[in-house]
């Protein structure tokens, strides 16, 4: 069973993107090295949802108008990342993202 030592070395991400943009995030995450799960590779989870949000006026949204509160359709997509490249992985999520500034949550992981 492993213990807490090896709960540090992975953490999930979550991000929420549109949903043709699901692939290339994707992509760029599993090539910078999250989504793997043993010997499985390209593991991930995702479930549609609306995402809201209200650009500032020096805000360039993808989506909507800047000033105006959007309700945008998305998906909120999950992986599993070796903390020692979530940098590399978040970057590449970045630059994969077609946001101005893409929403995403890391959790530590506790392995039982």
């Amino acid at each position: 069973m492993p213990g807490l030592e090896s709960a540090s070395r992975r953490v999930k991400l979550v991000w929420f993107v549109p949903a043709e943009a699901l692939d290339a995030t994707r992509e760029a995450i599993f090539e910078a090295g999250g989504g793997r799960i043993g010997d499985y590779e390209r593991c991930s989870w995702y479930s549609a949802g609306t995402g809201t949000f209200l650009g500032g006026e020096e805000t360039d949204p993808a989506l909507g108008e800047r000033g105006r509160e959007e309700h945008v359709p998305e998906l909120r997509v999950e992986t599993i990342v070796p903390a020692e490249k979530l940098d590399a992985v978040i970057g590449a999520l970045t630059r994969a993202h077609p946001y101005e500034e893409p929403a995403y949550d890391v959790y530590p992981l506790l392995d039982s």
